[in-house]
């Protein structure tokens, strides 16, 4: 096939951005065409996406990009959700998943359930902000519909409902066997098992754009195309792995830390380790667990105002390692605030080290995301059984040659970075692969292995360091 062109949204849970992808023989190439900050908003206590304004920018995209596009494909962050009533229109801006409606809501439900039996129907991590700890906290007397993020762009350009399977199975709604739905989950909860619409996988022909929307972005009957609509799925869908004995890090605002497998691991271990299995493309399981990943950097970052990262980050490689560290994991750190404030705290709690400047407070965040790092892999790789030979760390944080750097160290393995836009690409490459472009999701990781900007990290060999330091604040795996 000739080469085609085709557009991205891609949102994430700090920024948004409209690509423009071009695939052929040999070709794969992004192009930005906007990029936009995803702010949240609070109400009256809550905190709420602005989803409108989100879309306005989808819209300013579009019509942005070059004429002659075959489709268009839309991913965005995991278990946030819109409400439509009988008619179809939104009854509120989406809630942040930080947002603290849920707090309680999580223990209340595994006590009545059971966690053995919410973890073999839907193989899904505990996690306080699942989408059905949201909606067993929310109000759905009036809703019809549950359309996730994605389904809910994809519902305003074309006027079709539906739900991408990909993101559908973070939800802890979605049998993790069959990929359906669980009704025995939706009844136990007292859900109104309408709401939830029909699924369909990556590369289904979800529509095309509403006659309005066509107008207004000047692109005529362009075809919306499902993706890995999750944005950890079409991430690990351009991983430039070659062979099976590999893990991944997609590297942003969350880590999401793991393996690819053919089926799920529900074992009690697995349960008490908080692992999750999460549909991929192909029908492939991201078998995985989040670590908080860069949101501590970006809360630190916010904090600091007018800070130079990356003169920071050159001063925090300047700064000995492994002197402060923290869990990064720990609930505190969830909640937007003062981040190096609650860094030096959760330090002095457990009588060790605090980061007394930003570089040292940086440092303390990538050592213990590299501890962190390490944790999850060799969790994964014995809970799951696959071996790993080389770790591919994918996304935003691939750019962080600190934290690249520290994550081999820690974890003894070969370290890959990059493609920095590894959900985007992505993205596009399922896309192509609806129109011919790429055969399989073997072509599609070896032609971003050719064309994607990549660096390789060797681990220093420094191991008994990095085995104390994790054994000093419980990181050990």
């Amino acid at each position: 096939m000739s080469e085609a062109m085709f557009a991205a949204v891609d949102l994430g849970a700090s920024s948004g951005r409209v690509m423009a992808g071009r695939v052929g023989p040999g070709t794969l190439a992004l192009e930005e065409i906007r990029r936009f900050p995803n702010r949240p908003v609070r109400v009256n206590g809550t905190l709420h996406w602005d989803i409108l304004g989100l879309y306005g920018n989808v819209l300013d995209g579009l019509r942005s990009a070059p004429r002659g596009l075959a489709s268009v494909g839309i991913d965005s962050w995991a278990v946030d959700y819109g409400l439509l009533d009988a008619g179809g229109a939104l009854l509120g801006n989406p809630v942040h998943y930080r947002d603290a409606r849920t707090d309680g809501v999580m223990e209340r439900v595994r006590a009545e359930l059971g966690e053995d039996l919410l973890y073999q129907a839907s193989g899904l991590q505990f996690l306080p902000f699942n989408t059905i700890y949201q909606l067993a906290a929310d109000d759905l007397s009036r809703a019809a519909t549950l359309l996730l993020i994605p389904d809910l762009l994809a519902y305003w350009l074309t006027g079709e409902i539906g739900a991408e399977r990909t993101n559908a199975s973070t939800t802890g709604l979605l049998d993790v066997r069959g990929g359906t739905w669980s009704a025995d989950l939706v009844d136990r909860l007292g859900l109104p098992a309408g709401i939830f619409p029909p699924l369909h996988d990556p590369g289904a022909d979800i529509g095309t754009l509403r006659a309005d929307v066509a107008a207004e972005t000047g692109h005529g009957a362009l075809r919306v195309t499902a993706v890995g609509s999750h944005d950890t799925a079409s991430a690990v869908a351009a991983v430039p792995a070659a062979a099976d004995r590999f893990a991944y890090i997609s590297c942003g605002t969350w880590s999401l830390v793991g393996v690819e497998l053919d089926a799920p691991v529900l074992t009690e271990e697995s349960r008490k380790a908080n692992f999750t299995n999460e549909g991929g493309v192909d029908g492939t399981v991201r078998y995985l667990r989040n670590v908080m990943g860069l949101w501590l950097l970006q809360e630190s970052m916010r904090t600091w105002g007018d800070a130079d990262l990356p003169a920071l980050l050159a001063a925090a490689g300047d700064v000995p390692g492994l002197r402060c560290l923290i869990d990064p994991d720990d609930p505190e750190f969830l909640p937007p605030g003062d981040m190096p404030a609650r860094i030096a705290a959760h330090c002095r709690r457990r009588g060790l080290p605090e980061p007394s400047s930003p570089a040292e407070t940086v440092r303390c965040i990538l050592d213990s995301l590299a501890l962190a790092h390490r944790a999850t892999l060799r969790q994964a790789a014995r809970l799951s059984g696959r071996e790993i030979d080389v770790v591919h760390l994918v996304g935003g944080g691939s750019r962080n040659d600190l934290l690249c750097r520290l994550t081999a160290d820690a974890s003894g393995l070969p370290v890959v970075a990059g493609p920095v836009e590894a959900t985007a690409l992505g993205n596009v490459l399922a896309q192509a692969r609806a129109q011919g472009a790429v055969a399989d999701l073997a072509e599609s990781r070896a032609l971003v292995a050719a064309t994607q900007d990549l660096r390789r990290y060797e681990p220093s060999g420094d191991e008994e360091r990095w085995s104390e330091a994790a054994r000093r604040i419980g990181l050990d795996g």
